[in-house]
């Protein structure tokens, strides 16, 4: 008599692809036309630079395949609510992974890649680390201003958030007790960060609310 069929594991690397298909399917449909800032740009945007890591570090195929993974699904989970939306990525991550037949494994490095950019971010491994540090890439960027007008636009526009002067000074508290992770981000982001925090304590000093 024979015995249970079994299971095959997929290649990350085909799986990946079909999963960016999904990923990206999921980010264009079903997310609150709210989401100003954790819209399908906001996705792509850190893949993109998680890519440029994954350049820069050399990582394996494997490493590659799966923080790209992650990366699309962290913040899948708006899709469900805006309330601990990284358990709600990490379960829709593991649905789509099992259905690909993905390796366990492989779906808890996901999970754990997800449940590192929580705020505040606990990175435990390496890939934790770049993907926290991709997530909030550009804290230490030229855009820095317009990701983050994006950001308040959402939550005032849910009601969490009153004017500029109270997220002006959200926002220096948050980058104050923000740190990067990675060697490139304390070199290429941190300052430019610091800067931002000057930028915006003038901005509070002088009382700006616009």
């Amino acid at each position: 008599m024979a015995g249970p069929a079994k299971r095959t594991i997929v290649d990350p690397m085909k799986g990946y692809f079909k999963l960016r298909k999904r990923a990206i399917e999921i980010l264009d449909t079903q997310l609150s036309d709210k989401l100003y800032y954790h819209g399908v740009d906001h996705t792509l945007d850190v893949l993109k630079v998680v890519e440029e890591y994954i350049t820069r570090e050399d990582l394996d195929e494997r490493e590659a395949c799966l923080l790209k993974i992650g990366t699309l699904f962290h913040d899948i989970g708006f899709t469900v609510s805006n309330e601990d939306h990284e358990k709600h990525s990490a379960v829709i991550a593991r649905k789509h992974m099992e259905e690909l037949e993905f390796a366990e494994e492989d779906i808890k490095v996901v999970e754990g890649l997800i449940a590192a950019t929580r705020i505040p971010q606990s990175p435990k491994s390496y890939l934790d680390k770049i993907i926290c540090d991709a997530d909030l890439d550009y804290l230490g960027r030229d855009d820095f201003w317009p990701i983050s007008n994006s950001l308040f636009d959402e939550l005032k526009a849910f009601g969490k958030i009153e004017d500029k002067l109270q997220w002006n000074k959200i926002q220096i508290t948050f980058l104050q007790n923000h740190t990067y992770h990675t060697e490139f981000a304390k070199t290429h982001r941190q300052p430019r960060k610091e800067e931002r925090i000057e930028e915006l304590r003038n901005i509070v000093k002088q009382g700006i609310n616009d």
